[in-house]
């Protein structure tokens, strides 16, 4: 932008946040203020001027400025790509953290073009490529690292997306409206969100009336312990809506609930369906984990689902990455197999069933 006009409102389309919990959008005439409330676990809010090219940076204490809309963007997270995909911005995407996971077919081939740097391979930035790469923003996966603050100090600004803290599925498929407020697609993330809203709401109506509700075995072992979603978690949440239920779900805790096999065995041991968080191709992979799979009675069933259905060349997980902005798909999944009556002759998305 050439010359600033004082008068001019440089935001036609304004975002509206319904949903999301963890960051929130001010417009001003040539500048937004976000501010996310916790940027990772326990993290102080931080606030970031996006001020359109050309303005006056206004005075607000703390703040990092970005000057948008950006042309460049380090992502730290696999969960960006589709956010940048539903707004036709995948042209802005030059560095992942990982290229490994990423499953997205146009991301990837422009990291086999050369035209997106690995900056985060084997969990450890390398603050020297950001610096070379010099992106118009850093985005984080919502963690906190030390590498964060150097890159700041360099002058490259760092914005946290930490879209995992939010509760509920639509709370984070609506942090497409913080990526759009960087690349100043307000009414392409207004129309792709109310679609995903109403098709989420849509499946949940579907199953809201029904009785009983399906009884549902979520979450696996990992070294001995058992992660299951506790009731006021994301998970739950999606699991409510699809009209199902598992013993844990009236727990207050939103995180994840710390079980023994045996505590989840005498439980839900007769729980007819397991979704699994392994990618197992067969049974024969469940019994190989740990024997004591055996004795629950999905495994006697056959009725074992992983969301494992799309992965990408190098392993990365199609449920990770576009899952996480598209519950509506998810929430569709879940459905067709806990009330598979409710969608006849739907094809899921992102699980598939574990074969006998």
């Amino acid at each position: 932008m050439s010359e600033f006009d004082a008068n001019r409102d440089y935001f036609p389309v304004r975002s509206t946040v319904k949903h999301a919990k963890n960051f929130s959008l001010r417009y001003e005439k040539s500048y937004q203020v976000l501010t996310v409330n916790q940027p990772y676990p326990n993290g102080k809010p931080e606030t970031y001027v996006l001020l359109r090219c050309g303005a006056p940076r206004p005075d607000i204490a703390g703040a990092t400025v970005v000057e948008t809309p950006i042309r460049s963007l380090y992502s730290g997270s696999t969960t960006h790509l589709p956010l940048l995909a539903d707004l036709g911005r995948l042209d802005l995407l030059s560095g992942v953290s990982t290229a490994s996971f990423v499953v997205n077919a146009d991301a990837r081939a422009r990291i086999e073009a050369g035209r997106v740097t690995e900056y985060g391979a084997n969990n450890m930035i390398d603050t020297e490529k950001v610096i070379v790469g010099k992106p118009d923003v850093v985005m984080t996966g919502g963690t906190d690292e030390a590498e964060y603050a150097a890159l700041r100090g360099t002058g490259i600004p760092v914005v946290a997306n930490a879209e995992w803290l939010e509760s509920t599925p639509l709370g984070r498929a609506e942090w497409l409206k913080v990526m759009a407020a960087l690349t100043g697609d307000e009414q392409k993330a207004g129309e792709v969100f109310e679609r995903i809203e109403r098709d989420y709401q849509a499946v949940a109506a579907k199953a809201a009336g029904v009785r009983p509700r399906a009884e549902v075995l979520p979450g696996s072992l990992r070294q001995g312990t058992w992660n299951m979603p506790a009731g006021g978690s994301y998970a739950s949440t999606l699991l409510r809506d699809a009209g199902a239920t598992y013993p844990w779900a009236g727990s207050p805790d939103t995180g994840t609930l710390q079980l023994s096999f045996e505590e989840v065995y005498a439980k839900a041991g007769t729980i007819g369906i397991w979704l699994v968080d392994s990618p197992w191709q067969t049974l024969a992979d469940a019994r190989a984990a740990d024997p004591r799979h055996e004795q629950l009675a999905a495994v006697g069933t056959g009725r074992v689902w992983t969301p494992s259905k799309v992965v990408g060349p190098q392993g990365g997980n199609d449920y990770w990455e576009r899952g996480v902005t598209r519950p509506d798909l998810v929430l569709s999944d879940l459905v067709a197999i806990v009330h598979p009556q409710l969608m006849p002759g739907y094809e899921t998305t992102f699980y598939r069933q574990v074969a006998r």
